[in-house]
């Protein structure tokens, strides 16, 4: 088996990851592959339904993209390789939240980055007990994408922007709560439901195979996510975690240590255009014209030296702290690309 799988079981279609050794993180040709699947399996009668799961790799569905080869090239002075790459994943994401037919996926372990871009955009998403999923964009000097900022957008409350900001993990009944999964299924029941599903073609049968999911640590602190995150820039939300006395606020701000100024402030921004314009193609749109400048006027080469390359986990990012980035630094990374922007 080569790094994925796409095949034809029974009435699913099969989606199936297979990259243990790098917790199934998602290559360039992994998502063209994908991609055309996708198209393949649009029209096409025999297919009833996509499942996808990353089940090889014990650890994740998807902890993200393979960025090594990016970073090489982008310190080479070449942006062109990333810039193709997110154009080409951007289009799959859109391909996949637009798919005409119920898409089950199954969110085991650690599902990040571009793990949320194929896992949390189908109909039926799965968790169980040991799923963690997050966007941690911040921590390397991106924002969240793979249309991940529209799922933030849509989260309840200020959820999405506290979630964007400080990179945090979701358990299962977090990831419920904020509108990233659907249904809590044991693992151990999960073999039996994909035959099912295989077998029979019946999106439903995801459905009775939920059962009441984990609570929610978020939906409990929702209240003061709500009122520490309500500002509409990242100064105003520092000023809020700065006079307040809450628990959150502590723990808030302790988790954004660390990130990249700027790319904290713009997924502020970013999550807020998002939610405004409320459709995939924006969202992706908006993310790609920061990705497009990610290498050259952001901090994404120092996150992924400092994170994945050296893993010395010292970045020296542009900004002292996210105080010193100033308003027009962040509009400028959102500036229209022209020929350049993105069209899913």
């Amino acid at each position: 088996m080569s790094d994925i799988s796409c095949r034809i079981e029974g009435r699913a279609g099969r989606i199936t990851l297979n990259r243990p050794k790098a917790l199934n993180a998602l290559t360039w040709e992994m998502c063209l592959e994908i991609e055309k699947a996708l198209l393949a399996w649009a029209d096409d009668p025999a297919v009833a339904l996509l499942v996808i799961d990353g089940l090889p790799c014990e650890k994740a569905f998807c902890a993200g993209g393979d960025l090594a080869q990016m970073y090489a090239s982008g310190k080479a002075g070449d942006y062109d390789y990333g810039r193709r790459f997110w154009r080409d994943e951007y289009r799959m994401n859109a391909a996949l939240f637009n798919f005409p037919k119920p898409v089950v996926t199954f969110l085991h372990g650690f599902t990040m980055g571009g793990g949320v871009g194929v896992g949390c955009h189908g109909s039926h998403r799965v968790v169980c007990d040991d799923s963690r999923i997050a966007m941690p964009e911040t921590k390397v000097g991106l924002v969240p994408d793979v249309g991940g900022s529209l799922l933030l957008a849509r989260a309840p409350g200020r959820l999405g922007e506290y979630l964007g900001i400080t990179a945090t993990r979701m358990g299962p009944g977090d990831a419920i709560h904020a509108g990233f999964a659907d249904f809590f299924v044991p693992r151990a029941d999960w073999p039996a439901l994909i035959a099912t599903l295989a077998e029979t073609g019946d999106w439903q049968a995801v459905d009775r195979a939920g059962g009441p999911p984990p609570d929610s640590k978020f939906a409990a602190q929702q209240a003061d996510i709500d009122y520490l995150f309500s500002g509409e820039t990242l100064r105003d939300m520092l000023n809020m975690l700065k006079v307040s006395t809450r628990d959150m606020a502590r723990d808030a701000s302790k988790a954004m240590v660390g990130n990249s100024p700027i790319s904290m402030a713009c997924a502020v921004e970013l999550i807020h255009r998002s939610r405004a314009r409320d459709t995939i193609e924006g969202a992706l749109e908006m993310e790609y014209r920061f990705t497009f400048r990610s290498m050259e006027h952001g901090d994404f080469l120092e996150g992924i030296r400092a994170l994945i390359i050296d893993k010395d986990n010292a970045p020296t990012w542009r900004h002292p702290g996210p105080e010193a980035v100033a308003a027009h630094e962040v509009s400028a990374m959102f500036l229209p690309l022209g020929d350049d922007a993105l069209t899913v």
